[in-house]
């Protein structure tokens, strides 16, 4: 039982289908395994243990009685604090909403308990998932399993720690600009941001509602696979998702990559790329090569504006979904306000020092005088950059580029510079404003250890690509086997 933590959720799925163990066995241990590293970890901010052995039992019943199960029924898994569940606290890493308890359920998370995964609690996450380090929580930080010096990524920071550090066996986070990748990248996973419109937003808690997506954080690409199967699909509660068929992902990953296209993309592995970081993904594309794909240079000429279109478009839709935390309706409520305009103040000021930023930027983006010279102008670069993909990937299958242009930098590092905070995302946010799907592999690792991920871009709607690519790659390289040497912790 002590190396459950340790495998993958395909082969937890392998042992629970052939009754080698019980679905509360598998809950069991890796409840014993959060209580044995999360006080050095910090992933999760709402444990819910006995929900989750009364799943488990609930699932090992169906089991025992031949009911028909999904393929990951019965393993452990952590949920984003920014998705909603019925009767468990929601918090996106906030004082705002610290203590409120949904009435309601999301789409994604009453699927993925539909399929038979078992939640073991909320982890934690950038406050409304605005960071990339998981340092903008409230709540708490949360620390990189393979150095504990270093941060997990974000702003799905908890979702990636708690499966590298062995506490889910797979995870659910969100990406607006990144912040699944990034995370991934950080902690030696895989991460899959999937096309706008293909997981459901509904009971998601918007930050950017143009840009956000839900979607898997897992060790290997097999999981990955299987956990979008589950999540993904047509929801009629949201006005944005896409009524198309879910393809079966996990049935690509044996095709292999002879003579796929792959684009790598120039601009993304030149200028400010850690030489550690881009022999790796250099190395990859030689990997690749061997396989049978056709690798060849691309141009994303928009590419070195996606940053700032980025931060313009994302903080303006920030500024509106964050304007009904006034104390009115949802969460904290000052008390004592002595008039309306009080109760506004004294409530808004409990935001944390990056989500008043980002709603001060996209108010004055949104201004009147304002709006043409920048909220527009970001729209049209975000065209932009979206034909730039479209362009390429009529040349090419996927696009690669490393995710992020450093490995894990060290708690506190850029906390009091947010400009070398942003660059943290500089090759995951183009993805997100062309609305197409995207996915991050480890690579390898750097001289400290520390791993180094690599992002593939692909068509809209073109997970099984992504997925038949990484895959074929991941087999080859093996970097995915490495797991980081954290042992149990005492509490402090």
């Amino acid at each position: 039982m002590s190396t459950l933590h340790e495998l993958t959720a395909a082969d937890l799925a392998t042992r629970l289908s052939r009754r080698e163990l019980s679905a509360r066995e598998l809950v069991e241990a890796f409840l014993g395994r959060v209580a044995a590293v999360e006080p050095a970890v910090g992933a999760y901010l709402t444990l819910t243990p006995e929900r989750a052995l009364a799943e488990a039992d609930a699932i090992d019943q169906a089991r025992a009685a031949g009911e028909p199960l999904g393929p990951l029924a019965g393993v452990p898994l952590a949920i984003k604090d920014n998705l909603v569940t019925a009767g468990v606290r929601t918090t996106c890493g906030s004082r705002l909403l610290e203590h409120w308890i949904p009435p309601y359920e999301a789409t994604v998370t009453a699927r993925l308990r539909q399929a038979g995964l078992v939640a073991l609690g909320k982890v934690n996450m950038d406050e409304f998932a605005m960071g990339s380090s998981c340092e903008n929580s409230a709540l708490g930080i949360t620390r990189n399993p393979w150095d504990l010096a270093r941060v997990p990524g974000g702003s799905s920071g908890g979702s990636a720690a708690a499966v590298a550090a062995g506490e889910a066996a797979l995870a659910v986070g969100t990406d607006t600009g990144g912040s699944i990748r990034q995370p991934a990248a950080f902690c030696g996973l895989v991460g899959m941001k999937p096309t706008y419109g293909r997981v459901s937003r509904q009971g998601l808690v918007a930050f950017a509602s143009s840009l956000d997506q839900a979607g898997p954080i897992t060790r290997d690409v097999r999981d990955n696979a299987l956990l979008l199967g589950a999540m993904a699909g047509h929801d009629p509660l949201d006005s944005t998702s896409l009524d198309r068929p879910v393809p079966d992902y996990a049935s690509a990953l044996e095709r292999g990559v002879a003579g796929l296209r792959v684009g790598l993309v120039r601009e993304l592995v030149g200028e400010g790329v850690d030489p550690e970081v881009r022999a790796a993904v250099m190395a990859a594309v030689a990997v690749l090569e061997s396989l049978g794909a056709r690798v060849e240079e691309v141009e994303l000429p928009h590419s070195r504006v996606a940053l700032p279109a980025y931060y313009v478009v994302a903080t303006a839709e920030a500024s509106s979904n964050l304007a009904r935390y006034d104390g009115v309706r949802y969460g904290l409520r000052a008390e004592q306000p002595t008039d309306l305009l009080d109760m506004y103040t004294r409530t808004r000021a409990h935001f944390g020092t990056e989500v008043k930023r980002r709603i001060l930027l996209g108010t004055y983006a949104l201004a009147a005088g304002y709006y043409d010279a920048y909220y527009k102008k970001a729209l049209q670069l975000r065209t932009l950059i979206k034909a730039d993909h479209d362009q390429a990937l009529t040349r090419c299958d996927v696009l690669l580029s490393p995710t992020t242009p450093t490995t894990a930098f060290h708690l506190g590092e850029r906390l009091r510079d947010p400009l070398a905070m942003y660059l943290a995302d500089v090759a995951t946010i183009p993805a997100n404003l062309a609305g197409l799907p995207a996915l991050s592999l480890p690579c390898g690792f750097d001289a400290q250890g520390l791993p180094i991920g690599l992002q593939l871009v692909g068509r809209a709607l073109g997970e099984e690509v992504l997925y038949q690519v990484a895959h074929a790659y991941e087999q080859a390289a093996g970097h995915h086997l490495r797991r980081p040497a954290l042992g149990p912790v005492a509490a402090s």
